[in-house]
């Protein structure tokens, strides 16, 4: 007899949701986490949601079906996704919402906002963030006989005849009918960036990772130890920054004019941040500079709609008067008294800035961008010396999307496409569900749930069937 039926390594939101299922399909669980506590990355997140036709939409009179969301998804992933598994996702995400929310997540129908590329509402923020999803799941496993396990850290997977059959912890063995690997990404391991998400690795020193520090990619060594397939390769989220500190900041304003090194505007510097970082990396250098006059400079003020926020210390306003001057003082923010100066202090293609900012002058002075189409409140003029511009690197990595490959049942597949009985996996630690754009807030909470949830049924349909 195994010990347990089925084991769950991590303990993050797709690991929670796994070791529900499997208890409530009747099987003995271990839920292992390497923390000191449950909740992984998800507690550490915004909170939010992705879902179509859900009962808040249709609080809010928003009609919305899973099939539009898949549209989208696969559109703006150009179908460079598992379409199987987004399909799933999709159809699931709505469900996988209602059972948060039968469990005591609040997500407020006036939170419910656009989260991505599209006009259809279907961010679900949490009313508490991420930390109320990751304080309701744990409640629940609670309240089951899961045996939870902390600070541990699986070294390896059990193996026999081509099965996995359960895990080792240093030297001890714990066997298992099946074992579900939900670690999380590997957005804190240097070596595994450099492997899998080069274009993260390649900003050196400027990336830095803000989910859980013990996302290290156990879940891919593990999965490679019993043969699986790494998919979805240079693949995650990152966001732009101007590199001041290593701090969270959601905020970019819209009186910025990005330009690249030919000293052209390249996008509507207000786009969303689901695609604004392929953007800039796609410019000469992968980088881009922001560019303002010190009107805008004076003006700089912290944005009230992250003022909670900010002063709860989840973010930081890069944006604002002292913080600019402040990164004047320290060389970040490059001054200059005329544009043509500038121009030479940032590396940009002589003679192009001055014409730029004539044309983004001209379209303020006149009330339209006929560029990019910002909107017209957000734009200032770049007229008042002395002029300043701050290099934005695509540098954040919120999240990697590299990862095993699985079926729609969440089975852990090997090169050859075959099955690895007993071995299936959830959440960050799988790859081609999230592709190279970020589809919108919430994406990754509702890849954990969707697949956690699956991950953790099917575990425990395949354990006790397997005796």
């Amino acid at each position: 007899m195994h010990a347990y039926d089925v084991i769950v390594v991590g303990g993050g939101g797709a690991g929670m949701a796994a070791a529900i299922e499997a208890a409530d399909a009747g099987a003995r669980v271990a839920l292992l986490e390497a923390d000191t506590r449950l909740g992984g990355s998800t507690s550490l997140s915004g909170g939010v949601y992705y879902a179509a036709d859900t009962s808040v939409q249709r609080a809010r009179g928003i009609s919305d079906t899973a099939e539009a969301m898949f549209q989208y998804y696969m559109t703006l992933n150009q179908y460079r996704v598992n379409a199987a598994l987004a399909r799933t996702l999709c159809t699931q995400a709505g469900p996988g919402l209602e059972w948060l929310v039968g469990m005591g997540v609040q997500f407020p129908p006036d939170l419910l906002y656009a989260s991505g590329v599209e006009n259809v509402p279907r961010g679900h923020a949490a009313a508490g963030q991420g930390a109320e999803i990751a304080e309701v799941l744990d409640r629940e496993v609670s309240r089951r006989d899961i045996d939870v396990v902390l600070a541990t850290r699986v070294t390896s997977l059990e193996v026999s005849g081509g099965a996995v059959c359960g895990v080792r912890l240093d030297d001890e063995v714990v066997n298992a009918g099946a074992v579900v690997i939900a670690t999380g990404g590997f957005g804190a391991n240097p070596y595994l960036l450099h492997r899998y998400y080069p274009e993260a690795a390649q900003q050196d020193d400027k990336a830095w990772y803000i989910g859980s520090t013990h996302c290290i990619g156990d879940g891919l060594m593990l999965g490679e130890q019993a043969g699986a397939e790494i998919v979805g390769h240079n693949r995650g989220l990152l966001l732009t920054t101007p590199n001041f500190r290593k701090e969270l900041e959601v905020y970019v304003p819209g009186w910025l004019m990005y330009v690249n090194r030919e000293g052209r505007r390249f996008v509507n510097e207000t786009a969303e941040y689901a695609v604004m970082s392929g953007v800039v990396q796609g410019q000469t250098g992968g980088s881009c500079f922001a560019v303002f006059d010190h009107e805008a400079l004076e003006a700089a003020e912290p944005d009230p709609r992250y003022a909670d926020a900010f002063a709860a210390g989840a973010i930081s306003l890069n944006w604002v008067r002292d913080e600019l001057l402040a990164q004047v003082k320290s060389g970040k923010v490059l001054r200059a008294d005329s544009l043509d100066v500038l121009e030479r202090e940032c590396g940009i293609r002589p003679g192009s800035l001055r014409a730029t900012v004539a044309e983004y002058n001209r379209d303020v002075q006149n009330g339209a961008d006929r560029a990019f189409f910002k909107p017209h409140d957000q734009m200032r003029l770049v007229t008042t010396a002395p002029f300043y511009a701050v290099e934005i690197f695509p540098a954040i990595v919120c999240l990697t999307s590299t990862g095993l490959r699985i079926d729609t049942s969440a089975r852990v597949h090997n090169a050859a496409n075959e099955i690895i009985p007993g071995l299936f996996a959830a959440g960050e630690t799988t790859g081609d569900v999230l592709g190279e754009r970020y589809i919108g807030g919430g994406n990754s909470i509702a890849n954990a749930v969707v697949f956690g949830r699956i991950a953790g049924a099917q575990s425990a349909s395949f354990s006790l069937a397997r005796g």
